[in-house]
């Protein structure tokens, strides 16, 4: 009986001391083990009860990567030496963009120490992955890879994804929004090979001067970083890619860059615990997978001179592991920076970051020396090999739930693709746009209303190119460019100043700023703070600034202008989206996450209605996807390539947002003038229905037009004829009898195809001042002699029905000046193009543009003898001196949009009503169906649902639109919320080219576009 119990003792002992061994903090590993032959059940029972139990894995306050099975830890474990294990905790630099010397030497580290990780630095995605294939092939253990991707990984590598910096992502309100952002970023690196990104900076900022951190944090509130932090690190490990928040104990007050010097915190422990170790605490409950360590000296927790946080084991072990019992991963910063190589030898400064506490040493500069240094440790008992054990298991764990236990060779074909999707895209443009941040907004100045009453001068601060602000203003109104270059002198802004007095409104948008706070103001010159001072003072502005947040501070009275809106960075998406926020595509949301000033303080922000005008986005805003339009660029590139058109603009908006505009081609065959958004094509008989038809709408919805009048009634031209008891109402039906068209420039040529020269000239004079074409102009009274006599004098048809006419909106300019006293395009521009900023909207566009911004249209070799460019196509229009309600208008696709959206919205834009309610509703229904499937002036689907005919075969009964004989079509469906518009020059450089139709391109890309929305309903339906 003594004898068995002797043995139970002995047993116990052995288990107490096995079960001690490893790492206070290291969570401990169960094995099965073969039971003694001899052992009684109330000894087993006595035995385990004095046992230690295994610390029960919490998935929600553990870091993640410890609770998974152990089998492949120990299995890669036991084939490790003790060098192998210490060459575990090291992380190597690797450059994807350096030459062949550095991938082969990187290769023998691997090869010769087995280092455990690599972190990735600059370069470009496809050669990161063939680099880390190659060196994951040659690794004994796989690779723990990962890389500083804070902003995503644009942060390091070319061809990706940059989102906005983190002082961005402060001002944002919805946190979801940085969730996704984490999860995307984890797809990104998963889809790299990346396992852990150094992300997210969880430093409260509350040194507006701090060189290093700046805006690379959420802002200086504790608990708004941490929300921030919380969103980040979620998305990441909830996407397998572990984060790493940094930099412990916090970096967010220091006045010193690590990177070149050690920064000493001077504050006291309360401070740090109220402040700098919030988010950390915060994350450690809530299962941050690792964290690094910062380079800095602070005396409050360690007084040893000259010494980093990161080679301090108060801090590291103390503090870090044994105060706040963190069990992540412990991460060094790089230990080639200048805080701590200045002060230690590498290898030497390696080591001391081993005995602080760190499990993994980053950016070893060398591998060599650190392993024999930590051996020496070893031998001198500074630190134990159990200890270095514990901490590669961790390491090893953390492999296995990276999936590192079951790697697979990176794929690099569509990688760049892989990385760079819609929903990628759409992601930044969602972050950026709630991250806005409108900080004054005098008298509700924005969004900007009333655009006929300004005349807007778009100002460009610190650069003399044209930037994507100015850019994206220009496509809500008509905006003038200047420039103030940042080396601007006294007498340059005395020139600015003068050219700005006739605007009164200015936009200045301030770029070119520099990132990083310091003695040089951002880059704010004196001369550029007088001026905007000045400005702001004398005239109404705006104020976009694109760059680092801080920057506001150095403008002085900036407080003072009309709006101000804070950019936080300069990049196209950031202008475009501050365009969009200053005339209403989009509202103002974020919330400043610093204070700036006694005026811009820590949580101000406005907010501002969205959709006000068209806004310019993704598919997804919308819910459909990118990719299910991509059919349109197929369908256009087969019309290109069939020599259909030279070229196009398509422009579909659902929802009021504009979720494809592009251009495609070029303007004609040569290849030699590229399509532009901002191009203007020839309407032809868009003509119709965007000046003659918008024109009798809004008149009629004053009650000065009635459809059910007549023809003579309004215009006394026609009393007398068989035109005066014509009715509006089957004029605008095209069942009125009238004839097609009239050919009319037959009766001004001679028999022998010469011009007769009574009626033209090759130069304007009074008498003859319309341009029919380059160095051709027609009699002044040609028009009213002519070719009004001849519409009058016209038979009609002599049987009943639809026949499509264009004779009564010939007449059209006459009625409406009839009507209102004023001549046909002033009243279009003042009482509908101005209010709706659609300034590319105009007859005769030689006038305003440049040509090569005009597409041309035919050659015309039969009248004019001449390539038509800059003047309108159809030969009676031009003879009317370009100005008719037929066909003459000129535009770009986004401006013919805001007239259909107008329609769309039956009559209201941009909160001004501009045709009464319920007027466009009424016009665009049929009136006569089924004998005549026309509205008033609008074409409807012929025969709904059917292939190969004026609409896309999904298109319902209610939409309508019209087509123009250039190659234009526009759509418009009130059912689905839909405007579709499609310009191109088709009669180039004949009109005989029927191609366009036989392919059914301007349909079918509609068409398209109900195919997207049905994969959208089916993939929202349940069951489907």
């Amino acid at each position: 009986m003594k004898k068995y119990s002797f043995l139970s003792l002995v047993l116990f002992l052995f288990l107490l001391v096995a079960s001690s061994s490893l790492e206070a903090q290291t969570r401990k590993k169960t094995t099965t083990k073969k039971a003694p032959a001899k052992k009684t059940a109330t000894a087993a029972k006595a035995a385990a009860a004095k046992k230690p139990a295994a610390p029960v894995f919490n998935p929600k306050t553990d870091p993640p990567f410890l609770g998974g099975n152990n089998r492949w830890v120990d299995s890669v474990f036991k084939t490790l030496s003790p060098e192998e294990r210490i060459a575990q905790l090291i992380m190597i630099p690797v450059y994807s963009n350096k030459n062949q010397a550095h991938v082969d030497s990187i290769s023998r580290l691997i090869n010769t120490y087995k280092v455990g990780g690599l972190i990735f630095f600059q370069g470009g995605p496809v050669r990161q992955a063939h680099m880390t294939n190659r060196y994951q092939k040659e690794s004994k253990v796989p690779l723990m890879v990962s890389i500083d991707g804070e902003w995503g990984l644009a942060m390091r590598l070319d061809s990706t994804v940059r989102f906005p910096y983190q002082m961005a992502l402060g001002g944002i309100e919805n946190e979801k929004l940085i969730y996704d952002m984490g999860a995307e970023i984890a797809r990104q690196c998963r889809r790299l090979g990346i396992n852990v990104n150094f992300a997210p900076v969880i430093d409260v900022n509350n040194n507006a001067n701090n060189p290093v951190i700046g805006f690379r944090s959420f802002g200086e509130d504790k608990y708004n970083v941490t929300r921030k932090a919380m969103a980040y690190v979620k998305g990441m490990q909830d996407n397998q890619v572990l984060a790493n928040a940094k930099h412990f104990p916090g970096h967010g007050d220091t006045n010193v860059d690590s990177h070149y010097g050690l920064p000493v915190i001077h504050f006291s422990r309360q401070r740090l615990d109220s402040v700098e170790l919030y988010p950390f605490r915060e994350l450690m409950k809530n299962g941050l997978g690792s964290l690094m360590v910062a380079h800095m000296n602070i005396p409050v927790l360690d007084n040893t001179k000259d010494l980093a946080s990161t080679l301090s084991k108060p801090i590291v072990w103390g503090l870090l592991k044994q105060e706040l019992g963190y069990k992540g991963l412990v991460f060094t910063d790089a230990m080639n920076m200048q805080a701590v190589a200045k002060f230690y030898a590498p290898g030497v400064a390696d080591v001391k970051a081993l005995l602080a506490g760190n499990d993994m040493l980053l950016n070893t500069m060398d591998v060599k020396t650190t392993i024999e240094e930590v051996k020496k440790a070893i031998v001198n008992k500074e630190i134990t090999q159990a200890e270095i054990d514990a901490r590669c298991k961790k390491v090893l764990a953390a492999k296995q739930w990276m999936g590192l236990d079951n790697w697979k060779p990176i794929e690099t074909q569509n990688l760049i693709a892989d990385l760079n999707t819609p929903y990628a895209n759409y992601l930044n443009n969602q972050l950026t746009e709630a991250s806005l941040t409108l900080l004054r907004n005098k008298n509700k100045i924005l969004p900007l209303q009333g655009l006929d009453t300004l005349k807007i001068a778009a100002l460009a601060v610190g650069t003399t190119q044209e930037t994507d602000f100015q850019r994206g203003l220009a496509r809500y109104t008509k905006v003038d460019n200047f420039f103030l270059p940042a080396n601007s002198t006294i007498a340059d802004l005395q020139k600015l100043k003068e050219q700005l007095q006739g605007y009164n409104l200015v936009i200045a948008g301030v770029h070119k700023l520099q990132l990083k706070a310091g003695s040089s103001n951002f880059g704010i010159t004196a001369e550029m703070n007088l001026f905007l001072k000045d400005l702001i003072r004398s005239k109404k502005t705006i104020v976009g600034v694109f760059g680092n947040v801080y920057s506001l501070a150095k403008f002085e009275d900036i407080e003072r202008a009309d709006a101000v809106v804070a950019g936080y960075q300069e990049n196209d998406i950031t202008q475009d989206l501050a365009a969009q926020l200053v005339f209403g595509g989009i509202g103002a949301k974020g919330k400043l996450p610093v204070t700036l000033s006694s005026a811009f303080k820590v949580g101000d922000g406005l907010k501002t209605e969205t959709g006000f005008r068209l806004a310019y986005t993704y598919p997804e805003a919308v819910g459909l996807r990118s990719q299910d339009l991509v059919g349109i660029d197929s369908l256009m590139a087969q019309a290109i390539r069939a020599k259909a058109t030279p070229g196009g603009q398509v422009l579909v908006a659902k929802n009021g947002k504009v979720i494809y505009n592009k251009s495609f081609g070029y303007h004609t065959y040569e290849n030699k003038t590229p399509v532009l958004n901002t191009d203007l094509y020839d309407l032809a008989s868009v003509t119709k229905i965007t000046t003659s038809l918008a024109a009798f709408m809004r008149l009629h919805g004053q009650g000065r037009f009635d459809v059910d009048k007549t023809l003579g009634e309004y215009l006394p031209l026609m009393k007398e004829s068989n035109k005066e008891n014509l009715r509006y109402r089957d004029i605008l039906t095209h069942q009125a009898r009238l004839k097609s068209w009239i050919p009319f420039w037959k009766e001004a040529v001679k028999s022998n195809g010469e011009l007769k020269s009574h009626i033209f000239r090759p130069d304007s004079s009074d008498k003859y001042p319309y341009r029919v074409a380059q160095n051709l102009f027609i009699r002044k009274d040609y028009a009213e002699e002519k070719i009004y006599e001849e519409i009058k004098d016209s038979p009609l048809n002599e049987k009943l029905g639809y026949v499509y006419s264009d004779l009564s909106f010939i007449l059209a300019p006459l009625v409406v000046q009839k009507i209102t006293g004023q001549d046909f395009e002033t009243y279009l521009k003042d009482s509908l193009y101005r209010p709706l900023g659609a300034s590319t909207l105009t007859f005769n566009p030689y006038k305003q543009y440049p040509l090569s911004r005009i597409v041309p249209t035919e050659y015309d070799s039969l009248f004019r003898k001449q390539l038509l460019h800059g003047t309108v196509h159809d030969e009676g229009a031009a003879m009317l001196g370009g100005i008719s309600g037929h066909a003459g208008l000129f535009g770009s696709a986004n401006d013919v949009a805001k007239v259909m959206q107008l329609y769309l919205n039956d009559g209201i834009y941009a909160g001004k009503r501009l045709i009464a309610n319920h007027v466009v509703s009424s016009f665009s229904k049929c009136q006569f169906c089924p004998d005549n499937y026309r509205a008033l002036g609008f074409d409807r689907p012929s025969k709904p649902g059917t292939p190969n005919g004026n609409a896309a075969p999904s298109a319902p009964a209610e939409s309508f639109g019209h087509t123009g004989f250039t190659g234009i079509y526009t759509w418009v469906d009130p059912v689905n919320q839909l405007v579709y518009v499609f310009t191109s020059n088709r009669v180039y450089p004949t009109r005989e080219n029927s191609k366009l139709s036989q392919l059914n391109t301007r349909t079918n890309i509609m068409q398209v576009v109900y195919d997207a929305m049905e994969k959208a309903k089916k993939k929202d339906t349940p069951g489907k």
